[in-house]
């Protein structure tokens, strides 16, 4: 008989937050960015390329959440294979972070680190950057969309906010269409909408 493990909990990030440190005349900046798909990976990633058009590289990792289970991807962005994303991906598998994209932005200052030098400082500088955020159980939420007659919406919002829920949109024609979203756990909580 197979035993399955228990799912280990998952974690994220509830702001972006950044860090700086100096290591041999080199500036590594941390930055760390909430990101719920890949699109939003890349739109963080040209948003910092443009912030820092002379940096000489910007390494990063990210793990995303899908419906087909966690994406990890990272790069080296130039610097020698192994020695800028892969240390960044590590802290965030070891801390079982997803959602999350990590960025460690390099100012070369003219002194040559070595392959072990740079592991470090890439490592260094994540790990101080993911310390600086506030992290939390990541919740899986649901996004629902429903149609209610007039009667049954006042009863319905108040057991939407007891499930700590929250209405994303609303229109209000022969029915009341609402998208709400909510912890997919505490769904159950919600009254059955024939």
């Amino acid at each position: 008989m197979v035993k399955k493990s228990p799912q280990q909990p998952t974690f994220c990030i509830t702001q972006s937050c950044s860090s700086e440190d100096l290591i041999k005349k080199s500036r590594f900046i941390g930055v760390v960015k909430s990101c719920e798909s890949e699109r939003e990976v890349l739109d963080n990633l040209k948003s910092l390329q443009a912030e820092h058009p002379h940096a000489n590289h910007l390494a990063f990792a990210y793990r995303i959440k899908t419906e087909n289970g966690i994406i990890s991807r990272f790069n080296d962005a130039g610097e020698p294979s192994g020695t800028a994303g892969k240390p960044i991906l590590q802290h965030l598998e070891g801390k079982n972070l997803i959602n999350i994209l990590v960025m460690v932005i390099r100012y070369f200052g003219g002194v040559k680190l070595g392959a072990g030098g740079l592991t470090r400082a890439y490592s260094n500088t994540a790990k101080k950057v993911i310390d600086t955020a506030i992290i939390q159980p990541y919740v899986e939420m649901v996004t629902l969309h429903l149609k209610l007659d007039y009667e049954q919406f006042q009863s319905f919002e108040y057991a939407l906010k007891k499930a700590n829920g929250q209405i994303v949109e609303q229109s209000f024609a022969e029915q009341i269409q609402l998208s709400v979203k909510l912890d997919v756990e505490r769904m159950s909580e919600l009254p059955k909408i024939p």
